[in-house]
């Protein structure tokens, strides 16, 4: 039997393009010598800062949909959104956020917290999830753009 480069010996109950995207932004990249993985994630942040990680943390939204979708309870949603935010803002720090979203790997969690989660008996999502997760993406957004509006005002204030 052939293996992917990718290839691990878990067993997801996750939709093919979550694991995917998952590897792609957490994992997908083995350091030579190492075993270790890293994903595109730290690397973006560190070639591309500010930048990089509004662009990762926007594709790791996906898995807030992912997980309304499948009826996850509001305290796992909850938990991702630390994921997330707790990546981005750390993250959006030059050389000690790389090295953090080396090692947080934000989707891989809030991956695991899903597939945990709808391993349990589900219950049909109301509006109020939804509503949750819209402030999700809010709080997410503007722990993204923060660093943004600081950097903004601090170049003001140098050019006034």
């Amino acid at each position: 039997m052939m293996r992917s480069d990718f290839a691990d010996e878990r067993r997801t109950d996750a939709p093919h393009w979550a694991e995917r995207l998952v590897r792609f932004l957490d994992d997908g990249i083995v350091v030579p010598g190492t075993g270790y993985r890293i994903g595109v994630d730290g690397l973006l942040g560190m070639l591309v800062p500010v930048l990089g990680d509004a662009t990762t943390a926007a594709g790791s939204l996906s898995l807030f949909w992912l997980a309304v979708q499948r009826g996850v309870p509001r305290s796992v949603l909850a938990r991702m959104a630390l994921n997330v935010g707790l990546d981005a803002l750390i993250g959006s720090v030059p050389v000690v956020g790389d090295l953090f979203d080396f090692v947080w790997k934000a989707n891989r969690r809030n991956l695991s917290l899903i597939e945990r989660a709808t391993r349990q008996p589900q219950y049909k999502p109301k509006v109020f999830d939804y509503v949750l997760l819209a402030g999700f993406v809010l709080f997410v957004t503007i722990a993204v753009a923060l660093p943004f509006v600081v950097t903004g005002y601090l170049i003001a204030k140098v050019l006034d």
